[in-house]
């Protein structure tokens, strides 16, 4: 039995409409309708929520039969570590973040990589072809930028702003890179009275809810 079948089969034995499980693991009627018709499946976070939210085993909505096979490999769940969410920063002009007393779920294998890193919300859309207005990405504070990283700046102190960085030999550029036209390079010269941190470079992101 396909997933797509598990899943419905599931459903339907709880007299849930697609809406309201929709709700229960937090995707839209539509997602659902996907996932029931076989036009897509769900990744395995959602596969977890869905065994949580049915309340059976990981391998009853994977399963392609009534019994698995002996030999059958079932996928476990990914080890999951937190990180905090800092604050807010604008993929625009450059403000102070919001602090926020929050934590982001990330894979192991990423944070294991940069355990001293953290989360920022994006606002904005300056970096929407990257990184999309609302996700969360995670910075590594130890890794220092290369041109072309994508870097969060403390410009004068205080303000934060994330751009895709440039280096020369006497100046510094962050540019934008977005879908949408309007949004100007932020250019910093030696000798111009501006002072300037690296907050760290982005090196994942977690979408704030499960894209369709």
């Amino acid at each position: 039995m396909a997933i797509s079948a598990n899943i419905k089969r599931l459903r339907t034995s709880k007299d849930w409409t697609q809406e309201q499980l929709a709700d229960k693991v937090g995707v839209t009627r539509s997602t659902v309708t996907q996932w029931e018709t076989g036009w897509s499946q769900p990744r395995m976070g959602a596969v977890e929520k869905l065994s949580k939210a049915f309340g059976v085993t990981i391998s009853e909505i994977v399963s392609e039969g009534d019994a698995l096979p002996k030999d059958a490999i079932i996928p476990t769940p990914p080890r999951k570590a937190y990180a905090p969410l800092l604050g807010r920063v604008h993929a625009g002009d450059a403000q102070a973040p919001e602090i926020i007393e929050d934590n982001v779920a990330l894979p192991y294998e990423v944070w294991d990589r940069h355990r001293e890193g953290y989360f920022l919300q994006v606002e904005g859309n300056c970096m929407s072809k990257v990184y999309p207005e609302g996700c969360y990405i995670f910075v590594d504070r130890r890794m220092q930028p290369k041109n072309g990283s994508i870097a969060v700046v403390s410009i004068d102190g205080e303000d934060y702003v994330m751009r895709r960085l440039f280096m020369g030999a006497n100046k510094m550029m962050l540019s934008p890179d977005s879908w949408e036209d309007g949004y100007d390079d932020i250019v910093v010269s030696e000798g111009d009275g501006h002072t300037v941190e690296f907050e760290g470079v982005v090196v994942w992101f977690q979408a704030s809810k499960e894209m369709e």
